[in-house]
């Protein structure tokens, strides 16, 4: 059965999960929001056979009794170690090659897979099963002396190898004698030797992660649980464009045969404010520079086409802002749970915490004196013109930060970020000294203030609402504190947070809300919400209680440190579209405030 104990490696090009027996089950070519080649995480009913499996790149031991898999210290580099029932042992080794060479970053869309023999003569099976177009494409294939062509209707892929080709093409069993390495990617000759190629590969590779992580500022606590995560973070990072994605995968249900199904191939405006605070935290300012590149050219966007009022709340890594959303019917779903998504139709909501979002973000080009790419006169104005929407909207009903398909109100979250935008250009304007507008955006600040801290409180519970005169509660009041509309020693705020935890805790989990939607009640927890409580428990001098309910949830994680959008708050079994970088920035943020400084630590 399929499941979510999966490792993911990539290069910031291409990513691909690889499951516990070594296969390769999903990746997208030649980018992470393409058509996925190897898609058996989403096209796996449990009564399918090996025979039967499509859509997967699989390395099988014949009679395999058991696999070890550990990621490479501080690196992207997958290691599983497999044993056959005679004692016998392979290992297999899994990266997208990723390192400088000639000045530049060396990325391409390509897997690399190094096999070598540890222990006697294990035999392998090697299943190659591309196809295109979401499934309903078996590709053409052709051969040479050594490699594979696979043809599709609009691209090739090609795979070149060391290894007996036949054995290769006709799926059969062979003993592995010496190292044998397979290259996977676009249809290019490799020009070298294969295994001399993918040892150079694989050592310059593993260098480049080992660098990066050497250059990040971690915290002394929990120290590989926030390394796992910023590596992840990292692989998500579509670093041509400098969009973060919000996941890798498409269609895995927030729960059991439930219609919460999604495409998170994409870079919502939401979580820029989150990322950012992660990788400033982290100190990996060229990724969090490329990635407000990325969020100012969608200002710059916005202001060349001033008939579009509504800022749209997701893009697709190359920015458009058109995402069509279909159902791709060769696929079954994960566990045969589909339908399998294509593109995602809540681009055309509107959510207006869009605004406060990339104002928030942006903040830092200005603020930041590490930076290269700083801010200037020229994106201000741009901001401002955002700013202003935000004034025109922030009491306006929208879909809210729940993406809600057939219900809106004025929700308490996107007035907030709406009166945020206004609060942060006013510090702006002040370090700009531009003096005029601080003053104006202040103004306008405080008066939306007023507006909301009154219909968004509700003096009968004693605490804040998710919608304006409202009842209910929802788990972004826990961000209050944490975007400064409030003090975290606020008595309203305090109360608000012990409602939370008595209405929507399950467990040691989040609900989002406890509230009926578009689909019915919510029967798993939402990752970030977990970490959101654990930091308003920290920040309302709860410590102690704040530090165990955290180490309680990364004890959630897979077996490779990675967690997915959601979980099942009796079990623990993920849920959702993963790997989940809003989830891995929630464990990020709370391990950077929870943990003992380096000075109290020695």
């Amino acid at each position: 059965m399929s499941s979510l104990d999966l490792a993911v490696i990539g290069n910031c090009m291409i990513a691909a999960l690889v499951d516990r027996r070594a296969q390769i089950v999903w990746s997208c070519f030649p980018r992470f929001d393409a058509d996925p080649v190897f898609s058996a995480l989403l096209d796996c009913p449990e009564e399918r056979t090996d025979a039967e499996q499509r859509g997967v790149f699989a390395i099988d031991q014949v009679g395999l009794q058991s696999c070890e898999q550990h990621y490479l210290e501080n690196t992207a580099v997958l290691v599983s170690t497999m044993t056959d029932s005679y004692g016998n042992v392979v290992e297999i080794t899994d990266f997208a090659p990723r390192f400088k060479n000639f000045d530049r970053t060396f990325r391409p869309p390509l897997l690399i897979r190094r096999v070598r023999p540890v222990k006697g003569r294990p035999r392998i099976r090697v299943r190659l099963r591309p196809h295109f177009e979401w499934g309903s494409q078996t590709p053409s294939k052709t051969r040479g002396s050594n490699h594979l062509r696979f043809v599709g209707p609009h691209r090739s892929l090609r795979l070149t190898t060391d290894a007996p080709i036949s054995y290769v093409d006709e799926e059969r069993p062979f003993v592995v004698d010496r190292p044998i390495s397979f290259f996977f990617g676009e249809d290019e000759p490799l020009r070298s030797e294969a295994d001399t190629t993918a040892r150079e590969f694989l050592e310059k590779t593993v260098d480049f992660w080992r660098d990066w992580v050497r250059s990040l500022s971690i915290p002394f606590d929990w120290q590989e649980a926030v390394i796992r995560a910023a590596i992840t973070l990292k692989l998500c990072n579509y670093e041509e464009t400098g969009a973060i994605v919000a996941a890798l995968t498409t269609s895995v249900p927030e729960a059991p045969h439930t219609k919460r199904n999604w495409d998170y191939r994409y870079c919502w405006l939401r979580d820029a404010y989150f990322v950012i605070q992660a990788l400033n935290r982290l100190g990996t300012t060229k990724t969090m520079e490329e990635y407000l590149t990325y969020i100012t050219n969608i200002v710059d966007d916005a202001e060349a086409k001033p008939e579009l009022r509504d800022m749209p709340p997701l893009f697709s890594i190359t920015r458009s802002p058109d995402l069509d959303e279909r159902e791709a019917e060769a696929l079954s779903g994960y566990r045969g749970m589909g339908p399998v998504r294509v593109g995602n139709a809540a681009y055309t909501q509107i959510q207006n915490d869009a605004y406060g979002s990339i104002v928030l973000a942006s903040t830092h080009a200005f603020l930041d004196k590490r930076l290269i790419r700083t801010g200037n006169k020229a994106l201000f104005d741009h901001l401002e013109k955002l700013g202003q929407r935000a004034i025109e909207v922030f009491d306006q009903p929208d879909a809210g930060p729940w993406e809600l398909r057939t219900k809106a109100a004025v929700h308490t979250f996107p007035s907030v970020m709406c009166w945020a935008a206004c609060d942060r250009l006013a510090k702006i304007a002040h370090a700009m000294e531009r003096e005029d507008r601080a003053a104006f955006w202040r103004e306008h600040a405080n008066r939306m203030h007023a507006i909301i801290d009154a219909r968004a409180y509700n003096p009968e519970k004693g605490t804040f609402v998710s919608s304006f005169d409202g009842s209910d509660l929802d788990a972004t009041l826990l961000l209050l504190a944490e975007l400064n509309f409030v003090k975290p020693n606020d008595p309203r705020f305090i109360a608000t947070v012990d409602a939370i935890g008595e209405t929507l805790r399950r467990g040691d989990l989040l609900l989002r809300y406890d509230v009926e939607d578009d689909f019915g009640l919510m029967h798993t927890a939402f990752m970030i919400c977990g970490f959101w409580y654990v930091d308003a428990l920290n920040v309302t001098g709860r410590r102690k209680e704040a530090c165990e309910l955290f180490e309680r949830i990364l004890a959630l994680r897979n077996s490779f440190g990675l967690f997915s959008e959601d979980a099942d708050f009796t079990t623990g079994e993920l849920w959702g579209n993963f790997p989940q970088t809003y989830s891995m920035v929630g464990l990020i943020n709370s391990a950077v405030r929870l943990s003992r400084s380096w000075e109290e630590a020695f």
